[in-house]
């Protein structure tokens, strides 16, 4: 059975233009897949920790020789990358705030774009160990236009996903939707085109 997983990072709980295009897009995924499990993880109820001294030392520190406290400093991001490895298709909502992701969005991929974890260097460059799995990433913004020169947001999640791994990736955008009263009419339109091409 098909399992997606669905990361909220808007600040807002209602009104928020993201939450409301991932709604339709998880439905129509549900819908595709006839039966397919959701887990969601909402970043603004619960927001991932910082990176600290303690946890990068943590990180770096070889799997068998890491104490119980480093085990225990890295619990979270074991927990974040485990949701994404049992996962077929990955939602993530992208709000643009003053040119870029939420700060609960990166602390998301500080969490789970680990070295020899999710990703590991080779001899022939980097590589990512999360391969298989498709994503969609629901942009939002009040005047950024997708793409331009001021978006820090919608290449940069692109990439990310694309060093761990992840490469099938589609946007769903309503970019300068306050000043373009048909920008998430648009996107909706967009999301009932994935299903037709599904």
């Amino acid at each position: 059975m098909s399992q997606i997983l669905r990361i909220d990072a808007s600040a807002r709980n209602t009104g928020s233009t993201t939450r409301l295009l991932a709604d339709q897009l998880e439905g129509r995924l549900v819908e595709q897949s006839y039966g397919a499990t959701v887990t969601r993880r909402d970043l603004n109820v619960t927001p991932p920790a910082f990176l600290t001294e303690s946890w990068v030392g943590a990180n770096f520190t070889d799997e068998a020789e890491r104490s119980d406290e480093q085990k225990a400093l890295l619990a979270g991001s074991e927990e974040l990358i485990a949701e994404i490895e049992a996962a077929d298709t990955i939602i993530i909502t992208a709000p643009i705030y003053n040119f870029a992701i939420p700060a609960t969005l990166k602390a998301w991929v500080d969490q789970v774009a680990r070295a020899r974890r999710t990703f590991r260097y080779t001899e022939a460059g980097p590589e990512g160990l999360l391969k298989g799995k498709r994503a969609y990433i629901v942009f939002a913004s009040g005047g950024v236009p997708l793409g331009s020169q001021v978006d820090f947001a919608s290449g940069y999640l692109k990439h990310v996903l694309g060093f761990i791994g992840i490469t099938d990736v589609t946007i769903v955008a309503a970019d300068g939707h306050q000043m373009d009263g048909d920008a998430i009419a648009r996107a909706t339109t967009a999301i009932e085109g994935l299903k037709q091409a599904a």
